[in-house]
C-alpha cells in the first residue's frame, strides 16, 4: 500500500476503557477511560507524574495494563505487541528523541515504513534482492510527500547528529508519518523548542490532521499550545481522569487548576496560559 492510499483511508478512533497499570503496590493508572474522535486533536495534560508517559506505553503496547481495553479503529488492540500496533496504523514519537544519529535525515525517516515492508530493514538498507525495488519506491515516496511536506528536503542527506533539537524533533515526526498512521501519538511535541520552533511544529501538527486526515493525541506540558490547536482536553492527576472537555471549559475548571497549583484561583491559571502564549 503506498502512502497516498493510505492517506486514503478513514480516519480512526481511539478508546481507552478502564485501563488500570500498577508497579508493585504504586498505582500508576486508575480506571482511566476517554475516548480520541476520529479527525481530532486529543491532548492528555497533567502535573509530573500523573501518569501520562504510562499511559502513552500502555495505548502503544510498551506497557501491558492490569486492567481495561484498548480499541483502535473498533477494534480491540490490547494484545498486540507494539509492532502490530503499528503496522495497523498506531504511531508515536517519543519525549526524548530516539534517533540514529549517524544516520541521514532521509535514512532515519524510511526505517519508520518499513514496518509495512516486505522485505526485512537490512536487506532495504543494504539493498539485497527484491528490497531495491521497493526500497527506491519508497524513497520516492518518502522524497515527496513527507520531506517536502515537513520543509526537510534541504537536509535530506544531513546526518542527524549535525541537526538543531528542533529540526531533530522535526525529523522524529517524519519518521512516525512514514509509518502511515490513521492515529498518531504525540510525546511532548515542542518539549525544549523556542518560539519560533514551537510556532513550526504547531502549524505541522494542525496540517497533519487537516491535510492528511490523521487523528491526533498528544501529550504536552505547554498549555499555550494545547488550548490553541486541540479539539479535546482530557486532564490526569494522580493515575486518574479528573476533567476531559474543550480546552475552554478545562481551562475554567476548578479542579484542573487545583491539580496544577494547589489551588482554586483560575485567573491564576488564565494568566500562566496567557503568558505561555505570548512567550
Amino acid at each position: 500500500m503506498t502512502m497516498d492510499n493510505q492517506s486514503q483511508l478513514p480516519s480512526a478512533g481511539l478508546n481507552v476503557n478502564g485501563l488500570s497499570l500498577s508497579f508493585g503496590g504504586l498505582k500508576a493508572l486508575t480506571n482511566v477511560s476517554f475516548s480520541v474522535a476520529p479527525g481530532s486533536i486529543t491532548a492528555v495534560i497533567g502535573p509530573n507524574g500523573a501518569g501520562k508517559t504510562s499511559l502513552f506505553n500502555c495505548i502503544s503496547g510498551f506497557y501491558r495494563p492490569s486492567a481495561g481495553a484498548i480499541e483502535f479503529a473498533g477494534e480491540d488492540v490490547s494484545r498486540l505487541h507494539p509492532p502490530a500496533r503499528a503496522k495497523i496504523g498506531l504511531a508515536r514519537t517519543f519525549q526524548n528523541i530516539a534517533l540514529f544519529r549517524g544516520m541521514t535525515v532521509l535514512d532515519n525517516i524510511k526505517l519508520g515504513r518499513h514496518a509495512h515492508m516486505q522485505t526485512n530493514v537490512f536487506d532495504a538498507l543494504w539493498y539485497f534482492g527484491r528490497a531495491r525495488r521497493e526500497e527506491l519506491a519508497l524513497r520516492s515516496e518518502i522524497e515527496r510527500r513527507v520531506l517536502d511536506f515537513l520543509e526537510m528536503e534541504h537536509i535530506r542527506d544531513q546526518p542527524v547528529a549535525s541537526l538543531s533539537y528542533g529540526l531533530r524533533k522535526r525529523v522524529e515526526l517524519a519518521r512516525a508519518l512514514a509509518m502511515q498512521p490513521r492515529v498518531l501519538m504525540l510525546d511532548e511535541p515542542v518539549a525544549g523548542m523556542n518560539r519560533e520552533e514551537t510556532e513550526d511544529m504547531a502549524r505541522f501538527i494542525l496540517d497533519v490532521k487537516e491535510e492528511w486526515g490523521v487523528t491526533i493525541l498528544m501529550v504536552e506540558h505547554d498549555m499555550g499550545l494545547v488550548m490553541d490547536i486541540s479539539d479535546h482536553v482530557v486532564v490526569l492527576n494522580f493515575g486518574q481522569v479528573i476533567a476531559a472537555g474543550k480546552p475552554a471549559e478545562i481551562q475554567n475548571n476548578p479542579d484542573v487548576i487545583a491539580a496544577y497549583l494547589g489551588s482554586g484561583d483560575v485567573g491564576d491559571l488564565s494568566r500562566r496560559i496567557a503568558g505561555e502564549r505570548a512567550a
